[in-house]
Parts: structure tokens; C-alpha cells; sequence
């Protein structure tokens, strides 16, 4: 116990000695969005699929839209910076089978912690996501889920030394959708600008 108040001590001192800035920002740009097409039955340990053996399979599209949202940048280190995010992100997909396409659009609210790595202009992202549904349209699964959980990783290039472009992927972990014996997660490309506010004085 003592060994473990020590060390949260010195990471306190680090901290509040060290070069630790805090900037906000804004961000934007165009999503690429689609659900998977199958996810290879691991929502399906359990069940049993032989119902769905007659029906057909579902075949799935990137639609364009686009997000926005603002974040904290928490330069901690040269090299390392906490970055949460709340952003709103509009998603969905094309499904089809051999009769009927359905364009589903749904809109998140996302927050976002992204952890990013500088290597001098360049920076290297990756994090952790919880999503709210805050709307939908044309869509109507078997199974609604209205959260989900998703990993980032991406980069970005500051051009200037408060603006930048970045490009992200994210990948969804809850089934969003279920169809047939398929469940569907959220899949996501994200290219865009950000700009972060000097704050200091």
C-alpha cells in the first residue's frame, strides 16, 4: 500500500512540475459507413442456426456522410497527449439482398477517449469509444441495439501548429442489427480537419 502511494505521489509531482497543457479544439469532416456483412457467428455460440439455412444472405454498402464534435487535448509529454471527444457522427448502411435495398441511417452521439503519440508534425491515434443512438431512419433489425462500444485507430498531420487532418478507423463491438443468422456491427471511415484553440496567454 505504501509502495503504491509513492508511486501515485511522484505521478502527481510529474504532473504538476512537468510542461502538462490542456487545448481545446473542434473537429470535422466526412464519414464512410457500413455494417458488416457477417461476423463470423461470434454473437452465435449459442444459438442454433439451422432455422436461418434457407434464408438468404445479406450483402451490405458504404454510404457518405459526415461528423463533428470538439475534444480537450491533454499535452501531457512531447511525444504523448489524452484527447477526449464528444462528437456527433451520422452512420448507417445500404443492405441488400437479390430483391430490396435499405438505406439505414442512424445518428451517435460518440464519446471518445483518443490516446495520440507525436512524431513531430505527424501523430499516431488510437482509443476507445462508447456510442449512443440518437436517431434512426429505415431501420428496423430483428434486434436494436442503441450503444455501442468501439475501437479507433488512426492518424493525423498537424499543417499548422492548431490546424490538422486526420483520418480514423473505427470498428464497432455490439451487434447492431441481426439478419437471418448474421449479426452486423458498425464499421466506419472517418477523413477530417480539427482545429486546436491556443490557450495560452
Amino acid at each position: 500500500m505504501k509502495k503504491i502511494s509513492f508511486l501515485l505521489i511522484l505521478f502527481l509531482s510529474a504532473l504538476s512540475f512537468g510542461q502538462v497543457t490542456f487545448s481545446p479544439g473542434i473537429r470535422g469532416g466526412v464519414n464512410f459507413a457500413k455494417f458488416t456483412e457477417t461476423d463470423g457467428g461470434f454473437y452465435n455460440w449459442f444459438e442454433n442456426d439451422e432455422k436461418w439455412e434457407d434464408q438468404e444472405r445479406i450483402t451490405t454498402s458504404y454510404i457518405t456522410d459526415f461528423y463533428m464534435g470538439i475534444y480537450g487535448n491533454i499535452r501531457i509529454s512531447k511525444v504523448y497527449a489524452l484527447q477526449p471527444e464528444i462528437n456527433y457522427s451520422r452512420q448507417g448502411s445500404i443492405m441488400k439482398t437479390s430483391d430490396r435495398e435499405i438505406k439505414s441511417k442512424l445518428s451517435f452521439i460518440s464519446l471518445q477517449a483518443v490516446n495520440k503519440f507525436h512524431l513531430q508534425k505527424f501523430n499516431l491515434q488510437a482509443g476507445m469509444s462508447i456510442d449512443f443512438l440518437i436517431d434512426d431512419r429505415n431501420f428496423y433489425p430483428y434486434n436494436k441495439n442503441k450503444t455501442d462500444l468501439g475501437f479507433i485507430v488512426g492518424a493525423g498531420y498537424d499543417v499548422t501548429n492548431r490546424f490538422g487532418i486526420e483520418a480514423r478507423f473505427k470498428k464497432g463491438l455490439v451487434s447492431q442489427i441481426k439478419t437471418t443468422s448474421e449479426d452486423h456491427t458498425n464499421v466506419l471511415f472517418q477523413a477530417g480537419v480539427y482545429y486546436t484553440f491556443n490557450m495560452k496567454k
